[in-house]
């Protein structure tokens, strides 16, 4: 497919906390210029190192629930005590741009976009074992083991309605999981049902041919 008519697709990905998809979102972006990663908006705290409109929009819940009200966030979820959702505007640029646009969010949240865009992609990344997601968690340092078994609760309940992504991605070496992710998005563009003006274009062409015979 020429680069002047590509369109952009909607990638929903998520994964349990700790399974490595934000490592995994930043890598993908370093290495390909064909993704646009949406900056998701949260009412939690900012973490160290983190910045307002780099890693979140950081809000408070009354700003929050006025952007739902207005429609201004295309879905939302409440996730350990928090909102977490995706302005609209953004994403409908990007994807204007013919960017691949990638939402990192929650299963419920992924769940509402599949709803409202029937043609995005919800990606799963997993770790390769559950031993390898707690460990991996304890690794972070930035936790108290009872929010680590919270999370891995979390996981438990996640893990019951994988069957509803599209594809799954397991992270076990980064570079083979990006690879691999750069691999299943370039199948997707090559789906027929998104490439109906090509399609179009080559019937026009061939009756065009035909004609006089």
């Amino acid at each position: 497919m020429s680069e002047n008519n590509r369109k952009g697709v909607l990638l929903v990905v998520s994964g349990f906390s700790g399974a490595g998809k934000g490592t995994v979102m930043k890598r993908l972006l370093e290495k390909y210029d064909s993704y646009a990663l949406s900056i998701s908006m949260t009412t939690r705290a900012p973490r160290q190192g983190e910045e307002n409109g780099r890693e979140y929009f950081f809000v408070d819940m009354e700003t929050f629930e006025q952007k739902i009200k207005e429609k201004k966030v295309i879905e939302y979820a409440r996730y350990c005590d928090n909102y977490y959702g995706t302005p609209r505007e953004y994403v409908e640029e990007q994807l204007g741009k013919g960017k691949d646009v990638i939402l990192e969010i929650e299963l419920q949240g992924a769940l509402q976009v599949k709803e409202l865009f029937p043609d995005s992609v919800l990606l799963f990344i997993m770790p390769p074992s559950a031993a390898e997601l707690y460990h991996r968690l304890v690794s972070r340092g930035t936790e108290t083991e009872e929010v680590i078994r919270k999370r891995m609760r979390r996981a438990v309940e996640e893990a019951q309605d994988i069957e509803k992504y599209d594809y799954i991605v397991i992270n076990d070496d980064l570079d083979t999981c990006v690879m691999h992710l750069h691999e299943i998005v370039e199948s997707v563009h090559e789906e027929a049902r998104r490439n109906r003006e090509t399609i179009d274009r080559i019937r026009k062409e061939l009756q065009e041919l035909l004609k006089g015979e």
